[in-house]
């Protein structure tokens, strides 16, 4: 076995998306490379509805698949194909946009006001570009919940860990999507497959990532609601931690346990043309849906 060394760590950054939402970017929109076959992180945490309450209203997707994954409060989503729901507490959508969506996205807090919710962007390769798009909406009670001896829990979206199956299926980066919760002062060693791109993203508690020379500490602050957070100033907050190669993790929390994403995919290794919401692999194509855009010839195919 060989552990994973962590290759880089760094923070998300306050951005706003939409029509106003206050959000922190995992990363996004630098080097797709870096992260191949994942394109883009976004945490939205808040307990001021007027934060996010506006939300995301209509706009396009093709090349790509999001998924959005509730912690706290609701998501109300509809597209152009009349599909629509709603995303509530610990529930899943993996949405292929393959050949073109117009979809929505508003979110809801809780009886607290509390929203909290990730979106994660994956790449497609050149063959499934085109292709129709496709919904799979997972409810809480679905995904299924390993728990350890030691307390240490893991709810696995996609792909398959500890003997257990996610019920996402059917992903062109055949991707490993896990919320690892570990009790205080745990020390975990988490198998990932050697050849996949693989992150964590540290959301709560604190702990430390290490290989066997250099230890990597990850410290969560607590969010101090109604002030501006220095990110600067924060050792760990909202951290995203890189690894090298390697097939297995290795995961120590501190004394308030720690809980973050671990999530790995195969790298498509494509040329990438990016605008927005719109991923293909050449410029070309990227003016074509532009065009397909604007003369309303966008949506390809139906379910």
């Amino acid at each position: 076995m060989t552990f994973r060394p962590v290759k880089s760590t760094s923070h998300a950054q306050p951005t706003m998306e939409g029509a106003g939402v206050h959000l922190h970017r995992v990363f996004g929109f630098g080097d797709p490379g870096e992260s191949d076959p994942f394109l883009l992180l976004d945490d939205f945490r808040n307990d001021d509805p007027r934060a996010y309450e506006k939300g995301f209203p209509w706009h396009p997707h093709r090349g790509i698949e999001t998924i959005t994954y509730v912690l706290e409060g609701e998501v109300e989503h509809g597209d152009s194909l009349g599909n629509n729901g709603v995303l509530g507490a610990g529930s899943v959508q993996w949405m292929t946009a393959g050949s073109g969506i117009l979809h929505q996205e508003m979110p809801r807090g809780n009886a607290a006001g509390q929203m909290h919710g990730f979106q994660l962007w994956a790449n497609l390769p050149s063959s499934l570009k085109m292709t129709a798009p496709r919904y799979q909406d997972i409810q809480s009670s679905d995904i299924p919940e390993i728990i350890d001896d030691d307390g240490t829990r893991v709810k696995v979206i996609t792909g398959a860990f500890w003997g257990k199956s996610g019920p996402v299926d059917g992903i062109a980066a055949n991707p490993q999507y896990l919320d690892v919760s570990l009790p205080p002062d745990t020390r975990k060693v988490l198998p990932v497959d050697t050849y996949a791109n693989t992150f964590a993203y540290v959301f709560a508690g604190a702990g430390t990532f290490r290989d066997a020379s250099d230890p990597v500490g990850v410290r969560v602050e607590k969010e101090v609601v109604g002030e501006e957070l220095n990110i600067r100033d924060m050792t760990g907050n909202r951290t995203l931690v890189r690894f090298d190669t390697g097939d297995e993790i290795t995961v120590t929390s501190g004394p308030e346990g720690m809980r973050f994403l671990l999530v790995s995919g195969q790298p498509i290794e494509e040329p990438v043309a990016w605008h927005g919401p719109i991923v293909m692999n050449t410029r070309e194509e990227l003016m074509q849906a532009m065009r397909d855009l604007n003369n309303g010839t966008f949506i390809k195919a139906q379910h």
